[in-house]
């Protein structure tokens, strides 16, 4: 595997240059970067020169990774050349959360099945329910074959998501990309660090990812409540108090975060499900705890691996970018050590992570984690 990083930044234009060594040996460049960086037809057009046949995949963010440093209203391309593995990606327009199910399940049938072993995911962030999609990439793809991935994001601002995959940055899109070949190995966590506070409720009223109502009384109320003066910046402001939802009485929990709020019916939209008999307990952050989150997913990653990998995608979401604030570095920072300085890292913060939490795991949807994908050829 062989792999080239370049980022472009305002008045600084491409570091290291626009010259590109790998040229057109490249088979993938990832794209991390800003709403109006990615829509910049320009800066695209240098990318397409540089590497001019290879697929381009990307997303919008609310933060782009490089190595260990965190950059806003930036681009960061990633080339890639597999030496053992093949590529092949679709992409589906999804304008409805109630769609999309149906668009996972349409992304799964449109890849190749045979010599799939591994399958990448960016969706739109606003108009879709992670939960529902997974759903449906997963039940439609062979067992064996893994998936990871995230939701594109607009900073803190919720206003607009663009993804791409080979053609222009468009909004609502999910695009998924497939890695062919029994010589690449792929190593996925994910982990979060969070701590709950209050008291658990049990969710009387929902709709798939709309919650209503907490113990037959209004959710967003209740949530108000106990923000105090952060209500005032919803849904903004959620980021920094996600709920654990627990499915069933003694069972596993996953982090949800508000996608928006609706004063008329007094709901709570968020990134993924929210079914009615879950139990549901606010969260807040522990900044170390967040930090040995990070640690802890690189080395798992590690260890399916069975070693440093030579390239990995880190998604965090932007939750965790707002708490850490200048901290947010030193989850990079301790996912280098846990890999050395020879692996090449590139990502994002999001509105959402997709990967299964352990190995063995099915793959969900998740919020306020760091999902971490690591690739190794042998």
């Amino acid at each position: 595997m062989k792999l080239e990083q370049k980022t472009w930044a305002e008045g600084g234009g491409w570091i290291p240059g626009r010259n590109s060594e790998m040229g057109e040996a490249a088979q993938l460049v990832l794209l991390f970067g800003s709403v109006m960086r990615l829509k910049d037809r320009d800066c695209l057009k240098e990318v397409r020169r540089m590497y001019p046949h290879a697929h381009l995949l990307g997303c919008s963010t609310a933060g782009e990774i490089c190595g260990a440093r965190v950059f806003d209203g930036s681009l960061v391309a990633t080339a890639v050349h597999f030496e053992h593995t093949q590529l092949r990606g679709a992409k589906a327009k999804v304008d409805r959360m109630e769609n999309s199910f149906n668009v996972g399940r349409q992304l799964a049938r449109s890849l190749d099945q045979k010599g799939l072993t591994h399958v990448f995911v960016l969706s739109d962030g606003l108009k879709v329910n992670g939960s529902e999609l997974v759903k449906g990439l997963i039940e439609n793809l062979p067992g064996h074959v893994s998936a990871t991935g995230g939701l594109s994001a607009d900073g803190a601002l919720f206003n607009e998501t663009v993804v791409l995959f080979d053609d222009d940055p468009d909004r609502e899109v999910v695009a998924a990309l497939g890695f062919y070949g029994n010589r690449l190995k792929t190593g996925c966590a994910s982990m979060g660090g969070w701590d709950p506070f209050g008291p658990e409720r049990l969710i009387t009223r929902s709709c798939g990812n709309v919650l209503y109502e907490f113990d037959g009384k209004s959710a967003l109320a209740l949530y108000k409540k106990y923000l105090g003066d952060h209500a005032k910046g919803l849904p903004s402001t959620g980021l920094l108090f996600p709920l654990n939802v627990r499915f069933k009485e003694n069972g596993r929990g996953v982090v949800r975060t508000i996608l928006a709020v609706n004063e008329e019916d007094q709901s709570m939209t968020f990134a993924g499900d929210v079914p009615e008999g879950a139990y549901a307990r606010l969260m807040k952050a522990n900044f170390d705890r967040l930090i040995d989150g990070a640690v802890g997913a690189a080395k798992t990653s590690l260890d399916i691996l069975g070693g440093p990998p030579e390239f990995a995608i880190l998604i965090s979401c932007v939750g965790r970018k707002l708490i850490l604030q200048q901290r947010v570095e030193e989850e990079l920072e301790g996912i280098r050590d846990v890999f050395g300085q020879q692996t090449v890292t590139t990502g994002f913060y999001s509105y959402g992570e997709i990967s299964p939490a352990i190995p063995g795991a099915v793959c969900e949807l998740h919020n306020q984690t760091m999902t971490i994908t690591a690739f190794s050829e042998v």
